[in-house]
């Protein structure tokens, strides 16, 4: 039995995602600073923001997460899958 193939991401897309995130957050960091709003309008922005930023962040690692669990249980059905045909002897007589 073969290991399924693993998919793996490259260092261009690992930079392009972690530079699309830092600029879009500073530029929504910059507008919210300079908006012409009184001071508790763009605090309650800011507020917005880094509830966004941190939900985004959490809803990532419970899909990673959820990911990586249905691999483990796929390895290990695999392994328990293995063992069993390996012990069978389909020549063994039960006396």
């Amino acid at each position: 039995m073969s290991k399924p193939i693993q998919p793996s991401q490259t260092s261009a897309f690992y930079v392009q995602a972690v530079l699309s995130f830092g600029i879009s957050l500073a530029a929504m960091t910059i507008a919210i600073v300079y908006l012409p709003a009184a001071t508790w309008i763009r605090a309650f922005l800011a507020l917005g923001l880094l509830y966004l930023v941190t939900s985004t962040v959490t809803l990532c690692k419970v899909v990673r997460d959820r990911q990586e669990l249905s691999v483990v249980t796929t390895r290990v059905d695999q392994a328990r899958l293995d063992k069993l045909l390996a012990e069978h002897d389909p020549f063994r007589v039960d006396a």
